[in-house]
This record gives structure tokens, sequence and C-alpha cells, in this order.
């Protein structure tokens, strides 16, 4: 499945996506973390403060699916870690939507950039 443009603009604009990654079990929902997100290419990503270290991203990796909750909405989604090219321009995304933190460095590092996932819905809305 796609973000429909108007789901992806509306989580995109915001500043609240919560991820929560499913526990061990596969269907209870981990606790939801606070976490960027910016979108690339009708695509949905976020990254791991924390690198490959943060938990969330642990559980998102060994589970590859959860939920999230953003701009008042809950999706189903799918997790999946990417690499390569791309991180420049998830780099790119982050440099424009959060340009006056002083969090933003960390975020476009190498251990964030090499904790990056790409969230895709699987679902109908919850």
């Amino acid at each position: 499945m796609t973000w429909s443009k108007e789901d992806l603009g509306r989580i995109a604009g915001a500043d609240d996506l919560h991820i929560s990654p499913f526990r061990e079990d596969g269907f209870t929902y981990g606790t939801p973390t606070w976490i960027w997100s910016v979108a690339v290419d009708g695509s949905l990503y976020v990254r791991g403060y924390n690198g490959q270290a943060s938990r969330w991203y642990q559980a998102a990796v060994r589970q590859k699916a959860g939920r999230i909750t953003a701009a008042g909405m809950t999706r189903e989604v799918a997790f999946e870690p990417v690499d390569g090219p791309i991180n420049d321009r998830v780099d790119d995304a982050y440099r424009a939507k959060y340009a006056r933190s002083p969090y933003l460095g960390p975020m476009i590092g190498a251990r964030a950039r090499a904790a990056t996932i790409r969230i895709t819905p699987r679902g109908a809305a919850a």
C-alpha cells in the first residue's frame, strides 16, 4: 500500500508522530515513542535519534509492523529499514522541516542515518 496524498501531507506537516512497533508477541503494541518524521517522494521516513540502539528501532526491524499516531490519525503500518542514496534526500527533508532545532545535527548524522525506516500503511484506519 501507499499513502494517500492527503494522509501523507497531514502526517508530514505534523510534529506529533508516535510510533508503536509490535512487542515480541506480534500483536501487542509497544509504548508509543514520539519521533520526527519526513516525507520524501510519497513515502514516510523516520530515524532513531540513538541510531540502531533505539529500542523502538530494534522492535520495528524485528517485528516489521505496528502502528503510528500522527495528525489525529492512527494507522496500522509496516516498517522497512532503508539505506543508500535515499538517505541524502531524507537528510534534506529533515533540514527543511527541522532547520531551527538543536537536534538536527544528530538526526542527519551517521548514527541516525543508519537507523532510517520507511513506514508504509498496511490496512484500514484504526
